[in-house]
């Protein structure tokens, strides 16, 4: 444990941190695991509707410097590219 006085306050920083960080990113992954599962259950405007929650969700993450903006980018892209599958084969 820290002893010196910046010490003890920059490790209770990195523990509210931490604990923030893993509120988004499980935020983060519910909302991704929810579009995946409306795209399972076939509904498109359900799916729309999820991929744009989902693609909310990550840019938010990234604009607070959760995940990197590329990381964010990459991840929207396959979601949205999921969706565009999705419908291409089930117009």
């Amino acid at each position: 444990m820290a002893n010196h006085r910046s010490a003890i306050k920059r490790h209770r920083q990195s523990i509210n941190r931490r604990a923030r960080n893993r509120h988004y990113m499980s935020m983060l992954r519910n909302s991704v695991k929810l579009f995946a599962a409306s795209l399972e259950e076939g509904d498109a405007a359900v799916a729309q509707d999820a991929f744009r929650k989902a693609e909310r969700t990550i840019r938010r993450v990234a604009g607070k410097g959760i995940i990197h903006e590329r990381t964010a980018a990459r991840k929207v892209s396959r979601l949205s590219r999921a969706l565009n599958n999705y419908r291409a084969n089930n117009a």
